[in-house]
């Protein structure tokens, strides 16, 4: 089989297309035969040692990814939910060795659902970190309730433009930021408010706010924790880590945490169910050849992504 393999960390040139044999499945796990597979930031830290490298920098050949959608062609012993033909996606190893970007995958049985016929595989892979992400975040964590006020920073992106879908889905109130080119959109998604992150118009309109979701790190977060109400939570998640968050928050009454998914199969076919009935739909605004796959990662890199980027094998 063709997989992408890195041999060093650095920049894109750094992903090469290799030939390995086809990965053998223990008695727990499926073998997917990938037909799409989600680029997100940590692919791109990792790629170039950051993200979660560290925990995967002596596994050799190391293959990236995590997030697939595909073909069920083999079934370990052990499994009973899936069998040979299944559609299936999901978030594999996630932040172990996700294997993501290779023709097959060998990986548990128990982080995959069914894919709804419904959407497709490039929906289903975009589908699964990013909307895992928001998930847990939002409904696991933080507990969003109804009529809680919810602000989500980079609501256009991959992450954000599920957590707006899922905050409005408990009937939360929810106050979406983005550039202004892409108000139209986190609007479309259903959020009640738009804030242009730029200037000073998020701290003119933004207060009271129940829980922020906070995808961007860094000053964001001090610009954020004045805008959140005491006893409200703040959730930065690992694409720009402050280190002081807890601290921070911690001082002003309000509750700061990291956050960093976790693969989990009963997750995923609650999201499974979420986009079969249409209330939550993935974006995808660029599919890639697996062959593109360094121009998938320079448009993660650019930073200016509306929704998911999907490679297709």
């Amino acid at each position: 089989m063709k997989a992408i393999e890195l041999h060093t960390p650095g920049d894109t040139g750094n992903l090469m297309i290799e030939e390995l044999p086809i990965p053998e499945i223990s008695e727990s796990e499926i073998l997917v035969q990938i037909k799409a597979v989600s680029i997100n930031p940590v692919d791109v830290k990792t790629r170039a040692g950051k993200g979660v490298y560290g925990r995967l920098k002596d596994i050799q050949p190391l293959i990236i990814g995590w997030d697939i959608a595909g073909v069920v062609t083999k079934v370990g012993t052990g499994v009973s939910n899936f069998k040979e033909g299944d559609e299936v996606f999901g978030m594999v190893n996630f932040p172990g060795h996700g294997k993501a970007y290779a023709e097959y995958v060998a990986a548990p049985a128990d982080q995959f659902a069914l894919k709804p016929a419904n959407i497709s595989f490039e929906e289903a892979a975009a589908a699964t970190l990013a909307a895992l992400t928001a998930y847990q975040a939002i409904y696991q964590k933080a507990k969003v309730k109804p009529g809680d006020k919810v602000l989500i920073h980079a609501a256009a992106g991959g992450v954000g433009h599920f957590a707006v879908q899922l905050a409005k889905n408990v009937g939360a109130y929810v106050i979406g930021t983005s550039s202004p080119k892409n108000k139209n959109f986190v609007l479309s998604l259903g959020a009640d408010e738009h804030a242009d992150y730029h200037g000073n118009e998020l701290e003119e309109k933004v207060h009271d706010v129940d829980f922020c979701l906070d995808a961007v790190g860094g000053d964001n977060i001090d610009r954020s924790l004045p805008l959140i109400k005491k006893g409200g939570t703040l959730i930065s998640i690992p694409s720009g880590l402050n280190e002081t968050v807890t601290e921070k928050a911690k001082a002003l009454g309000i509750n700061g945490y990291f956050f960093l998914v976790s693969s989990n199969g009963e997750d995923m076919n609650k999201i499974a169910k979420l986009l079969e009935s249409g209330v939550l739909k993935a974006h995808v605004s660029q599919v890639f050849n697996f062959s593109e796959i360094a121009k998938a990662h320079q448009q993660i890199e650019s930073g200016r992504t509306v929704g998911k980027v999907v490679v297709k094998w």
